[in-house]
């Protein structure tokens, strides 16, 4: 019954998110729900937010490496204002059998708030910016809580965009720094925002 146990929890973690439904079936529901609770986004302008299609090999199991007392550095946003951030962790992981790391980050103004104690932004970029993607780059949020053993669940299909994406001069978003800046395309996720004709 151990061993059985084992198995199923190997299974659960390398499933990444499949519960009763299937992977697919999930993640689509939450982009729909993503979209119909956009704060930004309103009415018939919904229909101008594209979606690489849900791509299951884009959702893995990051190994995590905590970062102990980092400093707190300011992050350049697009209106040229900084925010605070400090590294919580390094995430390490492959895609195409790339190996590739990615940070998350804290943000000073929200660990003072106790709804967001947990919440952690991990900000990249990569090859597909400015082509398929937002140009500067797309969002993940994390949570501390969804650390288990060391590893993370890294899903790509939600990946977001700042909101900077659809409206210039607005929003303090910020930048992702180099250190995320990945060197190969995800296709997953938001892609850019349709521009009106």
């Amino acid at each position: 019954m151990k061993y059985l146990l084992i198995i199923i929890l190997f299974v659960n973690i390398a499933a990444c998110g499949v519960q009763k439904t299937s992977y697919k079936t999930n993640t689509q529901q939450y982009l729909n729900e993503y979209v119909s609770s956009h704060e930004v986004i309103k009415g018939d302008d919904k229909k101008r937010m594209q979606f690489f299609q849900v791509n299951k090999s884009y959702c893995l199991i990051a190994n995590f490496e905590p970062i102990k007392s980092a400093d707190w550095f300011n992050v350049p946003t697009s209106s040229g204002k900084t925010k605070a951030y400090r590294k919580y962790g390094k995430l390490s992981f492959k895609i195409s059998n790339k190996g590739l790391t990615l940070y998350v980050y804290q943000a000073q103004a929200l660990i003072q708030k106790p709804e967001y104690w947990d919440h952690l932004f991990l900000p990249f970029g990569d090859v597909t910016n400015g082509i398929e993607t937002y140009q500067t780059g797309r969002y993940i949020d994390l949570k501390i809580t969804d650390i288990k053993d060391d590893k993370i669940e890294l899903d790509f299909n939600k990946a977001y965009n700042p909101y900077c994406a659809y409206l210039d001069g607005i929003y303090n978003c910020p930048i992702p720094p180099k250190e995320n800046r990945l060197a190969v395309a995800i296709k997953a996720g938001e892609k850019k925002f349709l521009k009106t004709q």
